[in-house]
């Protein structure tokens, strides 16, 4: 058999490869990818840290009520402080949705779009063996693959990290509301009687600067916890998506011409 035939049936081949690798990526990955069932247990990971954010910025919120009921000025920076952390709060909460918006968008879009034309572009290089519709098909499915699989491995890895820091999280909640807990129980308390305020002043007067104390530790333990969310949330995704294009980026250091099938390239 002649060189020209070999290179022909190979190039038949690789048609065919192309037209089936597209037609399973479009009828069959990018539903599966696309669907909530397959990513079940990513989203409820995703949903874990979204119960666990907004009860932080409910006990933060409820920290910093407390305080206020403190005689005088005391607590008021404190006070100040965890009332500014709903921000933060509110960043990771928006990224959590934000995965979880794109978890199931972005396999679906990769399989169902992105892929089928980086198939039909090898097909035109195929035919016209002009290496650049090479370099653009492997581009495409490298940049389907890093977007499709970016979120889970991200979540994968924060889930790592979230496990180790959750038992000090949860000391924190715990925490925040047992000092919630006797400022208001002691407020309350006082408020049966006549003379609440007066009653309350001196009732916690002698133990404000052991609670003072502990709402500053409390809203130490915050920071640590807002810092742990952000990184696991925010930052490791965006991580993640710079390390897969790093990737990509040796890889296209490699020549491309070694794709052309003729010995004559025409360019």
């Amino acid at each position: 058999m002649s060189s020209i035939k070999k290179i022909l049936i190979l190039k038949i081949v690789a048609v065919i490869f192309c037209i089936v690798f597209a037609s399973i990526s479009f009828f069959l990955i990018a539903n599966k990818l696309g669907s909530v069932e397959y990513h079940a247990e990513t989203i409820s990971a995703l949903d874990k840290s979204k119960n666990k954010v907004m009860e932080l910025a409910a006990a933060a919120v409820a920290s910093s009520s407390a305080i206020t009921l403190l005689p005088g000025d005391v607590g008021t920076p404190i006070a100040q402080e965890l009332a500014d952390m709903s921000k933060y709060f509110l960043i990771v909460l928006c990224a959590i949705y934000l995965e979880k918006f794109l978890l199931t968008i972005t396999g679906f879009v990769a399989f169902k779009y992105i892929i089928p034309i980086a198939c039909v572009l090898f097909i035109i290089f195929i035919a016209s063996n002009k290496s650049i519709f090479a370099k653009i098909a492997t581009k495409l499915f490298l940049f389907s693959i890093v977007i499709s699989f970016t979120i889970p491995i991200s979540v994968n890895i924060a889930k790592m990290i979230e496990k180790n820091y959750s038992a000090s999280i949860q000391i924190t909640l715990d925490n925040a509301k047992a000092n919630t807990q006797t400022v208001t129980d002691s407020a309350n308390e006082e408020n049966k009687s006549g003379n609440a305020i007066e009653k309350f002043v001196n009732n916690i007067a002698g133990n404000i600067n052991d609670l003072v104390k502990k709402f500053e530790n409390t809203l130490s333990s915050f920071v640590e916890a807002i810092a742990v969310l952000l990184v696991t949330s925010c930052l490791i995704p965006i991580g993640v998506l710079i390390f897969f294009f790093w990737i990509m980026k040796l890889v296209f250091s490699i020549n491309v011409n070694q794709f052309s099938l003729m010995p004559n390239d025409n360019r």
